[in-house]
C-alpha cells in the first residue's frame, strides 16, 4: 500500500480535498497524469486537429440528447410517432432536445469524416499506428449501424420504407440472405418487432461498444503518440536529460485549452442549424418523416439520409452493365499481374486463376447481390488502409504534387455520389456513379503501384512549426 501524502500546513480547503482524493484514488491521477499533463503531442498541430476533441463533444451531446428523449419516447409502432411529437410539442424544451439529437447526428458523420479525412492526407494509419486507424474504423462502421437503427425510430414515412429497403438488401445474399432479413427485422414485414429490438440496439447495445471502441481508440493512441502534419516521429528526438521529446508540448494545458476555440467555433455553428435550420433544407431531417408511417402508401423516391448516400449511390451504380465492366477489369488486372507483376511461376498461376474464379463469380450472382457487396467493401476497404499504402512517406506534404489532385479528384467523386444518393435514378447520374465507384475502388486497390511512384521531398529530422 502507497504511502498517504499529507496536505502541507495552511494549505487551502481545495488542496486538501486534493491531496485527500489523491490518497484514496491514485489511480484517477495517475490516468490524468498519462493522458493528459505528461502526454507530449506534438507542437504543430494545426486546425485539422481540431475534430478529434469535437468527435468526443458530439458524442456526449448524443448522449445526453439521448437520455432525456428516451425519458418520452415510446418505442411502439402504435405510439412512436405519436410520442416525439409530444417531445416537439408538449415537453418543456423537448423540440430543442430533438433538434440538438438529430443535427447532432449529421454533426458527428461531418466531424468523423474530416477526422478521417485528416488521418488519410497526413498517414496517421501508417506504421506504428494501424491498431489506432482500425479502431477509428471500427467506431465508424459502429457509428453507421446506430445512426441507421435510430434513423427507424421516428416511424415517418421515410424512416419506415427506408428500414424497409435497406433491409431488404440483405435478402439478396445468397442462401441466408431471405431468413437473415427475416432476423433483423424479428418479423416478415417492418413492424413492431423491427421497432423495439432497433430500439433496443440504438438505446443499450450499440453504445457501449461505441465507447468501449472510443477508449481503445485512445488508449492505443496515447501509447504510440499522436502523428502530426509532417509525418515525423517526435519521439525520435528527444532531451538526453528529461527524455521529454523536443518538439512535443503536454497536451494539458496546451491543446486543452487549444482545443475550447475549435469548440467555440463548432457551437456556434451547430446553434445555428439548431435553431435557424434544424432540418437542413429536408438533409438532415427529411420532410417526408413528418408524415406518419403509412405501410400501404411508397413515398415517390426513397432515400437514406446524407451520410450514407455515398454507399446507397455505389449500391444503385451496381447494375448488370457495370458488372460487365468489373469482368473486363479483373480479366484485364489477371493480365497485368502475369506480365508486370513480378511474380514467380507459382504466383502467376494463382493470380490468373484467382481472377478467373472471381469473374466467374461476378458472372454467377445478380447485380443486386454485388451491389450489396460494392457498399459493403466500400466501408470495409478502409481496415486495409495501412497496408495499401507503400509511399516512403507518411504526409501529403512530401509526396509528389500530383498525389494532392488525386486525393482531391476522390473528394469530388464521394460528395458527387453523395449528392446523387439523394436525387432520383437516372441514366445520366448512374453513369456518374459507375465511374465515381470504379475511382474509389481503384483509388484504393491500386494504392501499393500509385503510391510509391513520382519524385519524393525529404522529411525534416524535426517537425516544422512556426508560432503564432
Amino acid at each position: 500500500m502507497a504511502e498517504f501524502k499529507e496536505a502541507p500546513a495552511g494549505a487551502s480547503a481545495l488542496t486538501q480535498a486534493t491531496v485527500w482524493l489523491q490518497n484514496r484514488f491514485p489511480t484517477a491521477f495517475d490516468a490524468y497524469r498519462v493522458h493528459m499533463s505528461e502526454y507530449y503531442a506534438p507542437k504543430n498541430f494545426n486546425w485539422l486537429y481540431f475534430f478529434g476533441s469535437l468527435a468526443m463533444l458530439v458524442l456526449v451531446i448524443q448522449i445526453v440528447t439521448g437520455i432525456f428523449l428516451v425519458m418520452h419516447y415510446k418505442p411502439d409502432a402504435a405510439m412512436a410517432f405519436a410520442s416525439v411529437e409530444y417531445i416537439m410539442r408538449d415537453v418543456p424544451w423537448g423540440w430543442l432536445v430533438r433538434y440538438m439529437h438529430s443535427t447532432g447526428a449529421s454533426a458527428f458523420f461531418i466531424v468523423v469524416y474530416l477526422h478521417m479525412w485528416r488521418g488519410m492526407i497526413y498517414g496517421s494509419y501508417r506504421k506504428p499506428r494501424e491498431l489506432v486507424w482500425i479502431f477509428g474504423c471500427a467506431i465508424f462502421l459502429c457509428l453507421m449501424a446506430e445512426a441507421f437503427m435510430g434513423y427507424l425510430l421516428p416511424w415517418g414515412q421515410m424512416s419506415y420504407w427506408g428500414a424497409q429497403v435497406i433491409i431488404n438488401l440483405f435478402a439478396a445474399i445468397p442462401f441466408v440472405g431471405p431468413d437473415l432479413a427475416i432476423l433483423i427485422r424479428g418479423d416478415y414485414v417492418v413492424g413492431d418487432a423491427t421497432l423495439n429490438r432497433f430500439f433496443a440496439f440504438h438505446v443499450i447495445a450499440v453504445p457501449l461498444v461505441l465507447i468501449g471502441l472510443v477508449v481503445a481508440h485512445l488508449l492505443a493512441l496515447h501509447d504510440v503518440g499522436s502523428n502530426n502534419p509532417d509525418g515525423v516521429e517526435i519521439k525520435a528526438k528527444k532531451d538526453p536529460k528529461t527524455g521529454i521529446p523536443l518538439d512535443g508540448i503536454p497536451f494539458h494545458p496546451y491543446y486543452s485549452v487549444h482545443d475550447i476555440m475549435g469548440v467555440a467555433v463548432f457551437l456556434m455553428l451547430f446553434s445555428a442549424v439548431v435553431f435557424f435550420a434544424p432540418e437542413m433544407g429536408g438533409y438532415f431531417l427529411e420532410f417526408n418523416n413528418f408524415i406518419p408511417a403509412d405501410p400501404l402508401k411508397t413515398p415517390a423516391h426513397i432515400a437514406p439520409v446524407w451520410y450514407f448516400t455515398p454507399y446507397y449511390s455505389m449500391l444503385r451504380a451496381t447494375t448488370d452493365p457495370m458488372v460487365n465492366v468489373l469482368v473486363a477489369l479483373t480479366l484485364a488486372g489477371g493480365v497485368l499481374g502475369l506480365l508486370f507483376g513480378g511474380f514467380k511461376t507459382n504466383g502467376k498461376i494463382v493470380i490468373a486463376a484467382g481472377a478467373v474464379v472471381f469473374a466467374a463469380l461476378l458472372k454467377t450472382f445478380d447485380a443486386k447481390f454485388w451491389g450489396v457487396v460494392v457498399m459493403g467493401a466500400a466501408v470495409l476497404i478502409l481496415f486495409a488502409l495501412p497496408w495499401l499504402d507503400r509511399s516512403p512517406v507518411k504526409s501529403i506534404r512530401y509526396r509528389p504534387r500530383w498525389n494532392l489532385y488525386l486525393y482531391g479528384l476522390f473528394v469530388v467523386f464521394f460528395l458527387w455520389l453523395g449528392y446523387l444518393g439523394i436525387k432520383p435514378p437516372s441514366d445520366a447520374g448512374t453513369l456518374i456513379s459507375q465511374i465515381g465507384t470504379l475511382y474509389y475502388f481503384g483509388f484504393f486497390l491500386l494504392m501499393p503501384w500509385w503510391s510509391r511512384m513520382g519524385e519524393f521531398k525529404p522529411v525534416p529530422d524535426r517537425v516544422t512549426f512556426e508560432a503564432h
